[in-house]
């Protein structure tokens, strides 16, 4: 249990470790119950209820302006936009 809890970075006291381990041995044998379940007919889905994404015409363009795309930028320079230095 100590070796799972590392691994998902919490701290987790020594008194915790028992119930912890009852718990996802619980959720493991129901997980392999859910394997058991005859699956081959059914279609995958994102979601349980049935939605439509809107579409939008397909057409092509001149894009957006530079300007107008760099005006909604928090900082720009030589026309481009500047972030923040992400490596050292």
């Amino acid at each position: 249990m100590a070796r799972i809890a590392t691994l998902a970075r919490i701290k987790l006291p020594e008194a915790e470790w028992e119930p912890l381990a009852n718990e996802l041995a619980r959720i493991l044998t129901w997980m392999e119950q859910l394997n058991e379940v005859d699956t081959s007919g059914i279609a995958p889905m994102t979601s349980v209820a049935a939605a439509r994404l809107p579409m939008r015409e397909d057409r092509v363009t001149e894009g957006g302006g530079r300007e107008e795309i760099l005006a909604n930028a928090p900082r720009t320079a030589r026309g481009f936009f500047v972030v923040p230095k992400v490596v050292e």
